[in-house]
């Protein structure tokens, strides 16, 4: 199989960071998307295999759909080339196992011991290729009492204690209103992913790479852990205000709700002087952030009751001017189109050949001299099979036997 990127750079622009790094992706649905597209964004060359009949399970997610094609998997899979492959069929192994050769990165976040039963476990690919990076993405890790259960976001989030810290005091357990244990998954994942690719650049021995959803569900506590770990006892949840300091958190105003940030003395100064009330910075109640924290019953409604009299843009106007963090409470469309938003290229546009113009969310950090690219739109099922088989040696003849066995797929053809 050659090394060619097919992602490589246009003409005169710069070759992505991860340019020559050679990913098989064979996760679906949301984590190790997220991670193989990070890669792909900064320049790797990733191949999303995917299943014959149906491909990722993230493409049954038919509502909302862009002129037929499903929404949430163009949002993860840009800049990947694509193979419908089956693993369980003889030819299909011998495919996949032709790709681990010239390959950087395996991800998968199979249940445990899935690959394995294939004949595809880390020990047998890393027999066929020594610096082969192996990153497992799964529910609850690969070692402990759980590690042969299953998960999904919802369980992980309900496992770490992260639905017991959501919410208003009081309320019921809720889910935050992301997917954050998926998506933390798949950011913790590129991390070891290239970490394990430093080690690699320097002995050419690859690894395992193993991350959950519910140790990235655990590594969101911080705070909390802090608290629990020093007195025992186990936050709740507390609506939009911090754990550690106040005022910190959403306040109503004449028409809507505004954010404000008092995370410091200082800032609690200029809180007191915008809303009116100097005698708060004397108030021994309010004086220090342990105070405000221990009198909030008092603090919070007072506050409110003032940012009430005005409309929101009155406020953050105020608050601006004298230099205190405050923002809005966006609705997410309101997030997506504002001019930060945009002016940080968080919004990329492109144009698929079914679902037309599309957008997608773009990569959140930023390089100087190896930004990201955006070459390529998620691809339909299949849509690089043939270039693939190609790539690793097949001819014409074997090609079409694949195709007509179901061993491989690939799209029909697109109407004009």
């Amino acid at each position: 199989m050659s090394n060619s990127n097919s992602t490589a750079s246009p003409t005169g622009a710069a070759p992505g960071a991860l340019a020559g790094m050679r990913v098989l992706e064979l996760a679906q649905i949301m984590a190790g998307p997220t991670c193989g597209m990070m890669l792909a964004d900064l320049g790797a060359d990733v191949i999303k295999i995917e299943k014959v009949d149906g491909g990722d399970d993230a493409r049954g997610y038919r509502d909302p759909q862009i002129n037929g094609v499903s929404a949430p998997f163009l949002m993860l899979n840009r800049n990947k080339r694509g193979i419908a492959l089956d693993l369980k069929a003889p030819e299909g192994r011998e495919v996949f196992l032709r790709m681990v050769r010239e390959a950087d990165v395996v991800i998968e976040n199979f249940r445990k011991g899935t690959l394995e039963k294939l004949g595809l476990g880390y020990d047998t690919l890393s027999e066929l290729n020594p610096g082969l990076i192996y990153c497992a993405i799964s529910g609850y890790g690969r070692t402990g009492p759980a590690a042969d259960k299953g998960g999904f976001d919802l369980i992980a989030q309900g496992f770490t204690g992260l639905m017991a810290i959501t919410g208003e005091e009081g309320g019921p357990p809720l889910r935050t209103g992301n997917s954050i244990a998926d998506i933390n998954a798949g950011l913790l994942a590129a991390f070891g992913i290239l970490a394990a690719y430093q080690h690699k650049q320097k002995t050419g021995k690859g690894q395992i790479v193993e991350t959950s959803l519910i140790e990235a569900g655990l590594q969101q506590l911080c705070w909390h852990a802090a608290i629990h770990f020093a007195t025992g006892e186990s936050p709740g949840p507390s609506g939009s205000a911090h754990i550690l300091a106040t005022p910190y958190q959403a306040f109503p105003t004449q028409d809507g709700y505004i954010i404000v940030g008092g995370a410091n003395e200082k800032n609690w100064e200029r809180i007191a002087q915008v809303l009116g009330r100097p005698e708060w910075l004397e108030d021994p109640r309010y004086r220090l952030n342990a105070d405000r924290m221990r009198h909030r019953d008092t603090l919070l409604p007072a506050m409110s009751e003032i940012l009430s009299t005005r409309p929101s843009a009155h406020w953050l106007a105020e608050f601006d001017k004298a230099g205190v963090p405050a923002g809005p409470v966006h609705s997410v469309g309101e997030a997506l189109s504002h001019p930060q938003t945009l002016a940080r290229g968080m919004v990329v546009e492109q144009q698929h050949v079914e679902a037309g113009a599309i957008k997608t969310i773009g990569l959140p950090v930023k390089l100087s001299a190896t930004p990201a690219q955006y070459l390529r739109p998620s691809p339909r099922l299949g849509e690089d099979t043939r270039a693939l088989l190609a790539e690793c040696g097949y001819g014409e003849e074997e090609i079409a036997a694949m195709l007509r066995d179901g061993v491989v797929a690939e799209p029909a053809p697109v109407r004009s």
